[in-house]
């Protein structure tokens, strides 16, 4: 399993029997991971502002990295592991930081919009998904006719930053991730990209 290399702090799960030791490698074929907008700085702006046991996340991980017991890396790329949060013990307090990680995106979320893109030179158009009419207009750029057909566009986006939204999409990918892993009954690992 490949990493995006803009991710800091990245999360990753596997069974307990397949931890080893540095300087090996954990087997890249048996990583769970979430998966993440390949944005710089997503993943930690993310998890800013959620707890975990009373903790604010990223000091946790801090803390965690700085004392905890090291284990192999996740990649080439990677830093050591910490195992983050292992189950039974710590199933009660993730499933709270993925509850508030899902509630930080939802609060932040902006207004929904449809989208669509000029066939010619690829401006992109956005309208609010409650003001939206099947109509043609002119590209502003190029002058070519863009149908603005509900059943054409490329989807949904939320009218924000596209950073932050990023980072929404972080949250929620993450908190589904930690959900997966303590279903699964694998504990959550953090290492850090060397840069």
């Amino acid at each position: 399993m490949a990493f995006p290399k803009p991710v800091a702090t990245r999360f990753f799960s596997l069974p307990s029997h397949l931890l080893v030791l540095p300087p090996r490698l954990l087997p890249a074929e048996s990583l769970y991971a979430p998966d993440l907008p390949a944005v710089v700085g997503a993943v930690d702006r993310a998890i800013t502002g959620a707890e975990f046991r009373d903790q604010r996340l990223p000091d946790r991980v801090e803390q965690l990295l700085a004392e905890a017991e090291r284990f192999a890396a996740p990649s080439a790329e990677g830093s050591y592991s910490i195992i983050f949060a292992r189950p039974p013990g710590d199933l009660p307090a993730l499933l709270r930081t993925a509850d508030q990680l899902e509630a930080m995106a939802l609060d932040t979320d902006g207004e929904r919009a449809l989208v669509w893109k000029c066939d010619k030179c690829g401006t992109r158009y956005a309208v609010p998904v409650a003001l939206a009419r099947d109509v043609a207009i002119h590209c502003e750029r190029c002058g070519e006719p863009v149908q603005l057909l509900r059943v054409r566009s490329l989807g949904e986006q939320s009218l924000m930053d596209p950073h932050h939204s990023a980072v929404n999409v972080a949250r929620r990918a993450l908190a589904a991730f930690f959900r997966e892993s303590m279903a699964r009954g694998w504990p959550v690992l953090a290492s850090r990209n060397r840069t």
